[in-house]
């Protein structure tokens, strides 16, 4: 007997708990109201077929206010329950703010057992529908005096079952409807500038990583849009054709895989993470594709391919990192957020985790916070790109210049005297050469030394420099030898040229030390070079014998060729 008496003692409590458990009752007796957190009973209709009739008499589980069910629950029903204690009737809204996600919602309004209110909204014709406001649905309603209202509410979702219902007042119904999206603006806006800086630099410097990191911006700007209403906000837009733009779930780990390739060399460097990032962009390229035709059963398994790509993309730069890429750590801490944060996200879309701010916004979140940290790579590896140019260019002019007058050397100025004829004789311009030979320049090093010489040497240089024209050619041959190429001078002009040197460094004293001053002299032979019969080689010989007729003509002074 006692038994028996636990036992219907036990089922009655479960019938209460039960009924209490399905159908929570809302108060709505304050003057304001503002419910945005609430339990709420719900209903998976796997038959997708149930009726208002049906579902009435149904028992019904609990769930949040804001939540998601995962993807095995495309079309459920939603119970709420709203009780006015109060005097006066009540003149409420109830707001769906993630109806812009649904393929279609019915809300039914019963009170006192009989349906009161009805209504049915298709998504993919609902820009014109008086309850849809920017992508959220706007239904009011009336709760008299001492009456409960009782919503059900079907909901039929593309892939994931993301619920979301709050309740409110005039005032504070036109108070949500005007604010929110402030955040997800905010990290738009972010994403945009960075894919317009990156887009610039794409055009400056052609590498291949800044479009794929566009690419992937534009891809995680397209989600987040998408996901958190933004696109329905702005443009007023729903339905399948808007719903295909989903596809972004998988081209922006397909660029971000791209990315990883190219700014970590994959190919070159890492054989064996380069098939393992083959491997996931194989699988997420046949995702895509599928998506093209079925785009709601390739978002079934999409937060599964999310945590795979998380798990590989993460153990292949922490491998690349052990193998001692110096970019690999700033990778690390910015996928880091990407993980994190999207795992979250995971979570929360299978209905494994409460609804909150961090995992229902975990996507957008981990993929701004990722975008930030892959500029600065791509900031870093620009910066160390252009100092490796640098020092190549250093390398460079080293190889082409003399190292103690910082003039060019014989190669290079023969080289880039062949070119400058070649331009000289299509333009139909002269081109005239300067050789020139420092007198008595042994005596110099034998008297003062040879760094002494080596002061002399830098004077003659710097009055070269001086005295010619910008667009001359200046070398230093060897020794106390230089020679100069004047474009565009003829043997007259060339000549003032030469004799502007003589006199210069004939003026100028290098002072040697304490109480040396050493003064020397110049002697220049001057030749035009014959672009139609001689190379600068050849008439550099002649500008060349022409010298050595002022060395013993006398000295400090210039001669020409014949």
């Amino acid at each position: 007997m006692a038994v028996r008496r636990v036992i219907v003692f036990v089922l009655l409590l479960w019938v209460v708990s039960m009924a209490a458990h399905a159908a929570p009752i809302l108060d709505a007796g304050d003057d304001e109201i503002r419910l945005t957190d609430f339990p709420v009973g719900y209903l998976i209709d796997n038959s997708q077929s149930l009726t208002y009739q049906e579902v009435r008499e149904k028992t019904y589980n609990t769930m949040n206010s804001k939540g998601t069910l995962g993807t095995g629950a495309s079309v459920t029903w939603h119970r709420i329950a709203l009780k006015n204690p109060g005097l006066e009737k009540k003149v409420l809204f109830l707001h769906l703010p993630a109806a812009f996600q649904v393929r279609a919602i019915e809300i039914y309004e019963e009170r006192s057992q009989s349906l009161v209110g009805r209504a049915e909204i298709d998504l993919n014709d609902a820009s014109g529908n008086p309850l849809m406001h920017r992508g959220t649905i706007v239904y009011p309603f009336t709760v008299p005096a001492g009456e409960t209202t009782i919503f059900y509410i079907r909901s039929n979702l593309y892939s994931h079952q993301w619920f979301e219902a709050e309740i409110y007042d005039d005032k504070h119904s036109r108070q949500a409807l005007v604010g929110g999206h402030l955040d997800i603006a905010l990290m738009v806006g972010m994403m945009l500038a960075l894919v317009f800086y990156n887009g610039l630099l794409y055009f400056a410097t052609s590498k291949k990583e800044n479009m794929l990191y566009s690419f992937y911006l534009i891809s995680g700007v397209v989600w987040i849009a998408l996901s958190y209403g933004l696109l329905a906000k702005a443009f007023n837009i729903y339905g399948d054709g808007v719903f295909i733009l989903n596809l972004s779930v998988f081209t922006m780990p397909i660029f971000l895989v791209l990315f990883m390739m190219v700014i970590f060399e994959t190919r070159e460097f890492y054989v064996t993470e380069h098939r393992i990032l083959n491997g996931l962009l194989a699988l997420l390229v046949a995702g895509f594709c599928y998506g093209l035709f079925d785009i709601e059963g390739a978002l079934i398994p999409a937060s599964s391919l999310a945590a795979l790509m998380m798990v590989v993309t993460f153990s292949v730069s922490l491998s690349i990192l052990r193998k001692g890429h110096p970019l690999a750590k700033f990778f690390l801490v910015g996928h880091s957020f990407f993980v994190v944060f999207n795992g979250f996200a995971v979570l929360f879309y299978k209905g494994l985790m409460e609804p909150n701010y961090l995992n229902s916004h975990g996507v957008g979140i981990g993929i701004v916070l990722e975008a930030i940290t892959l500029a600065f790579i791509i900031s870093y590896r620009i910066k160390v790109l252009e100092d490796i140019r640098a020092q190549q260019d250093e390398l460079k002019r080293q190889a082409a210049t003399d190292p103690l007058t910082q003039l060019y050397n014989r190669r290079y100025f023969m080289a880039e005297a062949n070119s400058m004829a070649e331009r000289a004789t299509v333009l139909g311009q002269p081109l005239s050469v300067i050789a020139l030979d420092i007198d008595h320049f042994k005596s110099v090093n034998d008297t003062y030394g040879h760094h002494a010489g080596d002061l002399v040497l830098k004077a003659v240089a710097d009055n070269l420099q001086k005295f010619s024209r910008a667009k001359d050619l200046i070398a230093r041959f060897g020794g106390e030898e230089f020679m100069i190429l004047l474009p565009g001078a003829d043997h007259s002009e060339a000549e003032s040229c030469a004799e502007r040197i003589r006199e210069g460094v004939g003026n100028h004293a290098v002072q040697a030390g304490d109480d040396v001053s050493i003064r020397v002299t110049v002697s220049l032979g001057v030749a035009q070079v014959s672009s139609a019969t001689e190379s600068v080689e050849d008439a550099a010989n002649r500008a060349d014998q022409a010298l050595y007729k002022a060395k013993t003509g006398g000295r400090n002074r210039v001669c020409s060729a014949a």
